[in-house]
């Protein structure tokens, strides 16, 4: 691998997962076409740890995710099993048979008119019914588009979004999806609901022996594997799947960093009470088992608690979204996954997975919290200590986790990551002779004015702080959300309105806190309520009543981790 880069395999588990994953390697995608462009920064964040060269059967050169995914029956809309960079492989079992052939066309998905386009504009389709990528430049990104004429951007729309296939711009390696035939994404019968339920399927040889051989496939070609990120949807049956595969990970690849990305989709259904008993009843499973097998684990999510309890969904003030849409939530949550793993993707000082993780998760704390600032609320002319300054004290990030405002509670250790401000808005440009108005004026690099910033907000805790160039890139298909931003993601004044946004900067943290001890006991105080005579569908999918008694010890022993105290 050039560079030495230290690679990650991405297991994708779960349709929200899905929602998140394609915004996440759309945001990828997007950063690979802006790397020969003079405006950008020199390459701060490798892509090589996310993403690996390859080579299809007509010797074009091809760069996709070293990923996994898995989903139901019924989930890909128009998006082939195999993918589209490689040999059909039914044009090949054609090729072999030399016999009669009687062929039977089952009637496909209409594919979104985003991917028609799409595709015309990044390729083309062949007579023999193969596409084709178009030269790849440096032999990674996009191909450009023709610059006689500037291009309209491609936009779908929120209605024309089912799946999260739909708006996927990135072409994936006939290795990567792998399809549970024996459940449905759509309709009332033959769900994935239960936690029981995904555990039972990697037990079973034909899909266990799949996972297997994906990931033998992608680590065998690794020269230094740093370790597995797994975004897995915790709201269903997937949470099973999620658990059972950070198990497999743990056994064959001792030693390895595992970091757990527990997703959840907004909010809650009202009324629909089955619904959401299985919902509580898969998040905790899911991150108690989780913990067990991961090195650390993250809840995600925009809605406002992870209990019974409905909560409005979180609040940005620059970022106006509906929580009811996928579409919506997952490019926010992509967003923040994109800068909080950036510690562990740098091309140079990285931190390694496993570094990470064993500086946040101390004595036993393996569940840490998220929060960001999206985007970070630069205005024009200001510099960082202004924007830092006029923040104030209070909690400078919006909760994604569930677990309510942290404000109150103590952060134990943290990694934070501020991306996307120019350089000479690091620090102060006071002229000769100005006293400074803050001791963050009066510091001499970015780096200085993060490290002072972050120990006055919190004295004594242990935090690991990056600053980066590098922007997150907002392009479409990612959707319309920001309100009186600049194309660069500044925040300008209300009077202003602002153009189409292509980047933004943004403030993220991941936090061991206090607030879980509090979350995790009230998880465990809902599940001591439930009758499970009443929910015996969820018991018959593989749980004991002794595994809901061994469950709620173990949500309480891990609550007790994060008691304040010294």
């Amino acid at each position: 691998m050039a560079g030495g880069a230290r690679e990650v395999v991405t297991l994708q588990l779960g349709h929200f997962a899905g929602f998140v994953g394609a915004h996440w390697w759309n945001q990828q995608d997007a950063a690979l076409g802006r790397a020969t462009d003079a405006k950008e920064p020199p390459g701060e964040l490798c892509p090589d740890v996310l993403y690996r060269t390859g080579r299809t059967l007509h010797g074009q050169e091809t760069y996709t995710p070293r990923l996994i995914l898995m989903d139901l029956k019924g989930s890909l809309s128009s998006l082939k099993e195999e993918g589209g960079l490689y040999r059909d492989k039914q044009l090949d079992a054609a090729i072999a048979w030399q016999g009669k052939l009687t062929t039977h066309k089952e009637e496909l998905y209409p594919k979104n008119p985003y991917l028609q386009d799409f595709l015309s504009a990044e390729g083309v389709l062949s007579s023999d019914g193969v596409w084709r990528v178009k030269s790849i430049p440096n032999d990674k990104g996009p191909p450009p588009l023709p610059t006689s004429t500037t291009p309209k951007p491609l936009i779908p729309t929120e209605d024309s979004i089912r799946v999260w296939s739909d708006f996927l711009r990135v072409h994936l390696h006939p290795r990567s999806i792998c399809m549970i035939q024996k459940y449905n994404h759509d309709g009332e019968a033959g769900r994935l609901e239960a936690f029981g339920q995904g555990e039972s399927v990697l037990k079973e040889p034909k899909y266990q022996e799949e996972l297997e051989d994906r990931l033998h496939f992608y680590v065998e070609e690794c020269d230094y594997l740093q370790g597995f990120q797994i975004l897995c949807d915790l709201h269903d049956g997937f949470s099973g799947v999620g658990a059972k595969a950070a198990e497999m990970l743990q056994d064959e690849y001792s030693g390895r960093g595992i970091i757990t990305w527990g997703l959840l989709p907004g909010p809650y259904h009202r009324g629909e009470a089955q619904r959401n008993i299985y919902r509580l009843l898969n998040t905790a499973f899911g991150l108690v088992h989780l913990t067990a097998h991961s090195s650390l684990v993250c809840p995600l999510s925009l809605d406002g608690s992870l209990g019974l309890r409905p909560e409005p969904p979180v609040n940005f003030p620059y970022l106006h979204y509906d929580a009811t849409l996928p579409f919506h939530c997952s490019a926010i949550l992509a967003t923040a996954l994109d800068t909080f793993t950036a510690p562990y993707r740098l091309c140079s000082s990285p931190v390694s997975m496993v570094q990470l993780a064993d500086m946040l998760s101390f004595c036993g704390k393996k569940v840490v919290i998220a929060g960001a600032t999206i985007p970070f609320p630069l205005a024009p002319g200001q510099s960082l200590p202004d924007c830092l300054m006029q923040l104030g004290g209070a909690t400078p990030w919006t909760p994604l986790s569930a677990c309510g405002d942290p404000s109150g509670t103590r952060c134990f250790a943290q990694s934070v990551v501020l991306r996307g401000i120019d350089r000479g808005c690091h620090t102060s440009q006071l002229t000769p002779g100005t006293p400074p108005p803050s001791s963050l004026h009066a510091c001499t690099t970015g780096e200085e004015v993060l490290a002072q910033y972050l120990q006055q907000q919190q004295p004594r805790v242990m935090s690991s702080s990056h600053l980066l160039l590098t922007p997150c890139r907002v392009v479409p298909p990612y959707p319309h959300l920001f309100s009186s931003c600049s194309p660069q993601g500044m925040v300008l004044d209300g009077s202003l309105k602002g153009a189409a946004v292509e980047s933004i900067p943004v403030f993220g943290a991941l936090c061991s806190s206090s607030s879980l001890h509090g979350t995790l006991e009230a998880l465990a105080r809902d599940l001591t309520k439930l009758d499970l005579r009443r929910w015996a569908s969820f018991m018959d999918a593989g749980v004991e009543h002794d595994d809901v008694a061994e469950l709620l010890q173990e949500l309480q022993s891990l609550a007790q981790c994060y008691q304040d105290g010294d």
